[in-house]
């Protein structure tokens, strides 16, 4: 490829003018094209009198117009109909009837599409109906077209099932004798099949059996295979029409003649018939015998067999023999792994170089083993799942087609559902395909995604808390990865359809874990999406978060950063989504709440310089309203009736003016709720009661849980101590019995022991004073043996400050405090202890002198 070299490009006046030139060509050679694609004799010929009625400028049309005309009016026959009916029977009828013998494809589809809405509008009667239309039916149902004649024999089926018995077996059966001949031709002979299958549900069974059984074994045995198959496939019609015991005598042998059949459709229409009649006991054998033999040396009912194993395994389960039920199970096992390399890592040796067609085969067959997975768990029995299947679930969910994993993402739920309490042995494959590089398999699994979660973590009785938690892990990291890789796609709606099924999230794992992995993501995407489903679906997504979040701060820390960082934000479009977000905390939240928080930060969008910004506000102000309750909210209200008079005095846009004016319209016709019920509002009142209750509890719920590790905390710190003091204890009564054997030879046993008891005595009393003294106090600890007493002191003093503290919160506790009944030192013990600790400091001088003179 050479370089394109712009400094050879002549801009002078001279080549300008010879492009202008080129191009006023063009034009001249353009526009005589224009003015030839209607001449005026056309457009003549097109103009039809204004004055005519419909029915008059029909027959019109259809005489003299011309084809596209015709069309049209064939296609508002069902109007005219309706219209007036008997003039469109005496004059427009007959013309389309005339028009059809020479009409064009367009026009023959238009007019089968037409008749049959015509019946099925019931325009006129049926029998009105069998004389005008049906003779129109019959005489183009062998059209050369084959779409044309398709079109006119579905619709010969829908009106056959209308048409009373009588006209049936004049009109259709009757001519339906020599259509079935050798000697018609091959589109006449399957038409007669395909009505035989319709006709037999109309008649009693004797006439099914003197009348159409003959037909329908000469069209069986039909030289050619596509009469066969397709007579093959109306077998299942006939036999219900005509009951069990002709279907033994009759149809059952014509169908294992067709079952041996050497033209391969022939015999997959066979199969497919037979399994179709599973609900006749004898046919069972039949099928297992068909299937068996179909194991072995036929591949071309292959796919269809796979497709219909499910429904086979479960309608032969009564008799099945043990061999037999392992048998069906080892050849479905077969039939999932086909195509692929076997386990030691290369082909089967039958296997050569595959062609296209036998890879897509073999993707088809383990495609349809995948949608026939729920099925064979029911077949093996739940319980023995994790032995007999989960080997063939594993090869499916990571088979290398995108197609297979897709189908096994639809069937997860089911398999999840059957599975119940050991769903859990699946929780890795649900991961896997939550990463899996296809987003078509994402979008599969989302579709039931919260019932999956909610499975996996609440799965059954015999699945422990233990093994949910642990399971949990491994599941946020690919809910994350999940969304990220929806995000950095080009498939926003699969996204959108994430965002949305991942408010289920609270109530599948913790506050803290939605608070640190997902809420954030939230905001981010809010903020940073371009495209606005996705960005209202976080928006809402975000709110259930918020909902249900059970720690305050957290709660504030998001509220600010959404009025801040939307509310706030530079960009307009961050604004127009907070009023969006807004919309979810109404819905979502209580009255209160967004009166307490969100209100005042709407109100003031009303000076917003953007105009879309304060036209979308003024749409909102309703619901905003409705939001306040009096005499709570009065101060609010007249924030925002003095937010709507500065909007009506100073707003200059038009559009924004206008939306105001109906705005304050609507807002006088509305009543505001008072803080008491009133009947009218009585549903609202109390779904909002509802809700406010609902976050009391979450902030209760939060207190109970702090109080909850304060007391913890404080048993663990008294548990320390304890044991602390009892080990130093010891270490001071071995030190001093040591100092008193060295110092005072030859004294007494029970006078040294008598020492040591009153030493550790005054040690026990000096150390649980320093815990309690006021902090001035706390100064004792400045004794000149630094070595033995300064860890010891510090780390009581520690000890004694957290104590204090926690002695200090029990005073300042609320109501609940006294329901929690988990407190280690109520205030009243608190009191004593300190009184305790008064009367003991008066002889701390004392025994803190013995000590060191010890």
């Amino acid at each position: 490829m050479r370089p394109i070299i712009f400094s050879k490009m002549d801009f002078s006046h001279s080549s300008l003018f010879g492009y202008i030139e080129d191009l006023q060509e063009l034009t001249i050679i353009e526009r005589p094209v224009r003015r030839s694609l209607k001449t005026p004799e056309e457009i003549e010929r097109l103009t039809v009198d204004e004055e005519l009625s419909d029915i008059e400028r029909a027959v019109y049309l259809l005489s003299s117009g011309q084809d596209i005309q015709g069309t049209s009016v064939v296609a508002n026959l069902p109007v005219l109909m309706r219209q007036n009916p008997a003039e469109t029977l005496r004059r427009v009828l007959p013309k389309i009837r005339e028009v059809l013998h020479v009409a064009g494809v367009e026009m023959q589809l238009t007019a089968a599409v037409s008749f049959l809405t015509v019946l099925q509008e019931e325009s006129v009667s049926i029998h009105t109906y069998s004389h005008s239309f049906l003779h129109i039916i019959l005489q183009n149902l062998e059209h050369r077209d084959a779409g044309v004649s398709n079109a006119w024999l579905e619709t010969l089926l829908a009106v056959i099932e209308a048409l009373p018995k009588e006209t049936v077996r004049h009109e259709i059966l009757n001519p339906l004798v020599s259509k079935a001949q050798l000697s018609q031709t091959l589109q006449s002979r399957l038409i007669s099949c395909k009505i035989m299958g319709k006709v037999a549900n109309k008649f009693e069974a004797h006439i099914i059996k003197r009348e159409v059984l003959p037909l329908v074994k000469s069209l069986c045995q039909d030289v050619e295979y596509e009469v066969r198959t397709c007579m093959c496939r109306q077998l299942e019609h006939v036999a219900q029409g005509i009951g069990t015991e002709l279907t033994k005598t009759v149809v059952l042998p014509e169908l294992v003649e067709l079952a041996r059949d050497e033209g391969s459709s022939v015999r997959l229409a066979a199969f497919e018939t037979l399994v179709n009649l599973l609900d006749i006991q004898t046919v069972l054998p039949l099928v297992k015998s068909f299937c068996e033999k179909s194991f072995k040396a036929d591949e071309s009912i292959l796919v269809s067999l796979s497709f219909h194993l499910g429904k086979l395994c479960n309608g032969l389960y009564g008799i099945f023999t043990p061999e037999q039920h392992l048998r069906f199970l080892e050849f479905y096992k077969k039939l999932s792994t086909l195509g692929l390399q076997q386990e030691n890592g290369h082909n089967d040796n039958q296997l050569h170089l595959q062609t296209l067609e036998q890879e897509k085969k073999y993707m088809s067959v383990r495609k349809n083993c995948a949608y026939n997975f729920p099925a064979m768990i029911v077949f093996v029995d739940p319980k023995n799942f994790h032995l007999e299947l989960y080997s063939v679930f594993f090869c499916l969910c990571h088979d290398p087609e995108v197609p297979v994993r897709y189908t096994m993402a639809i069937s997860f739920f089911e398999v999840a559902k059957l599975l119940n309490s050991d769903v859990y042995t699946i929780h890795k494959e649900l991961v896997a395909l939550l990463q899996d590089e296809s987003l078509e398999v994402l979008d599969a699994l989302v579709g039931h995604l919260p019932e999956i979660l909610e499975l996996m973590t609440n799965g059954g009785e015999n699945n422990g808390s233990e093994s949910k938690l642990l399971s949990i892990p491994d599941l946020i990291p690919a809910l994350t990865t999940a969304e990220q890789r929806a995000a950095t796609s080009l498939k926003w709606r699969t996204h959108e359809k994430l965002l949305q099924k991942y408010a289920c999230l609270p109530h599948i794992i913790s506050s803290d874990q939605i608070y640190y992995r997902f809420l954030h993501r939230m905001l981010t995407i809010i903020v940073t999406n371009n495209v606005l489903p996705v960005q209202k679906a976080a928006a809402r997504t975000l709110c259930v978060y918020l909902r249900y979040n059970r720690k305050q701060e957290q709660r504030h820390e998001v509220i600010q950063k959404l009025i801040e960082q939307l509310g706030q934000g530079k960009s307009y479009w961050n604004r127009l989504r907070f009023l969006d977000t807004c919309e979810f905390i109404m819905e979502l939240f209580s009255k209160s709440f967004f009166c307490k928080y969100f209100f005042l930060p709407v109100l003031e969008l009303t000076h917003d310089p953007v105009a879309n910004v304060r036209m979308k506000l003024c749409c909102l102000l309703p619901k905003v309203k409705s939001t306040l309750k009096i005499p709570t909210d009065k101060h609010l209200l007249q924030q925002l009736e003095l937010s709507i008079r500065k909007l009506l005095c100073q707003e200059k846009d038009k559009d924004v003016l206008t939306i105001v004016k109906r705005t304050v319209l609507e807002l006088d016709r509305m009543e505001i709720s008072v803080d008491a019920f009133q009947k009218r509002f009585y549903k609202n009142d109390l779904l909002d009661q509802e809700k406010e209750r609902q976050e009391h509890l979450l902030l209760e719920m939060e207190q109970l849980e702090k109080e909850k590790q304060k007391n913890e905390g404080r048993s663990t710190n008294i548990n320390d101590k304890i044991f602390e003091k009892k080990r130093r204890d010891s270490k001071t009564s071995s030190v001093l019995t040591k100092s008193i054997n060295l110092s005072v030879s030859g004294s007494s046993s029970g006078t040294s022991a008598g020492k040591e008891e009153k030493k550790s005595k005054l040690v026990r009393s000096q150390s649980f004073s320093t815990q309690v003294l006021h902090p001035k106090y706390s100064n004792i600890d400045k004794c000149p043996n630094k070595s033995s007493a300064t860890g010891y002191t510090s780390s009581i003093s520690g000890m004694g400050k957290s104590c204090m503290l926690s002695f200090s919160d029990d005073s300042f506790r609320t109501h609940s405090a006294g329901n929690s009944g988990n407190a280690a030192f109520p205030s009243s013990s608190a009191r004593n202890l300190f009184n305790s600790a008064d009367q003991k400091n008066n002889g701390n001088k004392e025994s803190q002198s013995r000590r060191m003179s010890m």
